[in-house]
Order: structure tokens, then sequence, then C-alpha cells
């Protein structure tokens, strides 16, 4: 006979009623109700305890928690959600763990934050750009406008720079525009206390972005560093992606529901920001590490004066004229005008009536006399 077939605790008083007799034989009573000698037991106990109402269900909840969340705790996790708003329960779990704290699993840290109300339930529907990294730190940066950000005085143009390898926040800076000078005085100061990367990537658009193959004025001051100058696939923003993500990071957690002032205020707000995306908030592609824990300064010396462009006996020198033109040999040629007042060298090849371009170490052109045309050293490459 089953306990399942009638009531549990009617089951359970006959039980009880037949072992409280005297020589009633337990085991046999046991099996005759399908149950162990264990549970026997177990309810002779609670019925000398508590007389029949020590035969009812009892809530299996633990009378004690060990690992329930306290109330610091939870307390704690809520008021760094409010600072940080878009920070996840991993993050969340590593920042205090970092500090010393002893902090319960992630799921329960996302189950006091999904209980408050504090889960957007349109984060989970980001999906992430595929992974991929450079090995050392500075072999490459990451350069790009955040678009264009309103302020109650005019507007502000975020520039960023971010590292590759440890996706440590190199600039961001509150730019009024977005010209070569501005960009060019940035990169200055992140060259002066960084050092140099060995490759910089960006997008397509003004300032570094070129028009069909010719080179900008900016490309031409990073190459003269020694820099390694390449630009994202058209279209492809997943080319620079981990620069797409900062971007998104930095728009949910600083620049959503926020108005900033002016070019100075925003700077400061920007500067804040930077320092905890760097050197407090974990990073999930980094194993929850900051990336500051993966960063070192660059062992490449940002040159403040260059030496003069080298060119062998055998090259022909001319400087190019206005608007890129390139007078050689009774031919006018455009080589663009990134290239206007420089030095150029011409260097003979072994195909018949061309000729290579070079700008210092860099071959940047090459000219076909047979068809009166210059081909940009980059579709060279």
């Amino acid at each position: 006979m089953s306990w399942k077939e009638v009531s549990a605790l009617q089951l359970r008083t006959e039980f009880v009623s037949l072992a409280r007799q005297d020589g009633a034989n337990i085991k046999e009573l046991c099996r005759r109700y399908s149950i162990s000698r264990t549970t026997g037991y177990k309810w002779l106990k609670r019925f000398e305890e508590k007389g029949a109402a020590g035969l009812i269900d009892q809530s299996r909840r633990p009378l004690s928690s060990p690992g329930k969340t306290t109330a610091t705790p939870e307390k704690q996790i809520l008021e760094l959600n409010l600072e940080h708003t878009a920070w996840g329960a991993r993050k969340i779990k590593r920042y205090f763990e970092e500090k010393g704290h002893v902090m319960p699993a992630p799921s329960t840290v996302h189950a006091i934050l999904k209980r408050n109300d504090r889960i957007d339930p349109a984060a989970s529907l980001i999906k992430p750009f595929i992974r991929f990294e450079h090995p050392q730190p500075n072999d490459l940066w990451q350069m790009d406008f955040k678009g264009h950000v309103g302020m109650r005085a005019g507007r502000c143009h975020p520039l960023t720079l971010l590292d590759d390898h440890s996706r440590f926040s190199l600039i961001i800076a509150a730019c009024a525009n977005e010209k070569r000078e501005t960009v060019q005085g940035h990169l200055v100061s992140a060259f002066r206390r960084y050092g140099l990367p060995r490759r910089m990537t960006m997008d397509n658009g003004p300032p570094w972005g070129h028009e069909g193959d010719a080179y900008t004025g900016l490309e031409l001051w990073l190459m003269r560093q020694g820099i390694e100058v390449s630009h994202s696939r058209p279209y492809h923003p997943q080319t620079q992606g981990k620069l797409e993500r900062f971007h998104r990071s930095l728009k949910a957690e600083l620049l959503t529901d926020r108005t900033l002032i002016d070019l100075d205020a925003a700077q400061q707000t920007f500067d804040h920001w930077r320092e905890v995306y760097n050197h407090q908030r974990p990073h999930q592609a980094l194993n929850h590490n900051v990336p500051a824990s993966r960063y070192r300064q660059s062992e490449l010396c940002y040159q403040e004066a260059l030496p003069e462009l080298e060119y062998g006996d055998d090259d022909e020198v001319r400087t190019v004229q206005a608007n890129g033109e390139l007078n050689w040999r009774g031919w006018e040629l455009k080589l663009g005008r990134a290239f206007t007042g420089e030095r150029v060298g011409l260097r003979r090849t072994l195909e018949d009536g061309k000729h290579d371009v070079y700008w210092g170490r860099h071959r940047v052109a090459q000219i076909d006399m047979n068809v009166r045309s210059v081909i940009s050293g980059k579709r060279l490459r």
C-alpha cells in the first residue's frame, strides 16, 4: 500500500498508532506501509516531540542559510549599481572581490539586481563582436570619434583611442571639432605619456580618411614617426570591434541620460570615467581583470624633432608643388595634396618605364611612364 494512494497524514497517523502499541514489529510495519525504517522512526520521533502536529509536512527551508546574502552585501551591490548602472553581476562581483570583500555567486548578484528592477531587458539583446586581439600591448591602437554629443553650450566630439591587446583607454578627449590639428594635438600628449604603437587603425572618414588612393596629412605625420597606418573596411565596423564595444560602454555608462555643460566639464567627466574604466571596471573579455592590469607603456619613444628624410644617390629627388603636383621630366603628375612641400625620391624599377616614388623609407606611389599615370602606394602593398 503506497502512501500516495490516500492522505499521507492519515497514513502517518495510522502508522504511528500501530507502532506505539506494545510489542509492535516496527520493521514489519514499515514494510507494509512501504516506507523505510528510517522514515518510520522519523515520524515516531516527531509524534513524541510535537504530537499530531509533528506528522504534518514541515517546510524544507533550512533553519539557517550560511550562503544567504546578508543585508550589507546587498546594500553595497545596489549602491554600486546606482553609480555604474550598466555593470552586470560578474563585474560587480569581481569589483568587490578585488577590494577584499567576500561575495556571493554571480547568479545571486544577478538575482539581487533583478528583484530590485535593476536589469535592463534590452541589455541581453546586444550581441558581442567576435573577439580577437593582438598578442602584446601597443601592437595596435584603434582610434575614432564617438559621434557628436550635444551640450548646453555647443557640441562635443569625443575622440577615443584604445589599445587592442589590453582594451586600455589611452584617450577620451572632449573636442570642439574633428579637424586634423585637434587630433594631432591629443595624439602628441598620448605619445609623450605612453610611447608609440607599432600600428594604428581608423575608419575612412575625415580627418584620417582619404579620397580615392590619396594619403592624408595625418597619415604622413604618423608614418613619419614610424607608425604603420591602416584603415577599416568601409561598412565593416567589426574591423574596429573593440572600439565599437568601447563606444557602447561609454554611451551606456556615461552619456545616456546625462547633459554635458561645456567642453571643460565634459573633459572632467570623461577623465573620471576613463579612470574607472581602466583601473576599476572588470572587463569580461579579460577574464574580469581591469585593462590596466594588461597594459604597459611602449618602448618606442615619440620623437619631438625628426631628422631630414634621406634618399639614395641614384634617387631623383623632387619637391611636391601646390595641390600635390609633381613635376618630373616635363610631366605634371598628381601625387596628393598631403605631400605638398615634401621632398620625394623617384627610383627606377626593373620594369621598363616604371619608377617608384619614395617618401623617406615609405614607397607611396609608382609612376608608369607608359600610360602617364600615378598608382598609389597603398594599392601596391
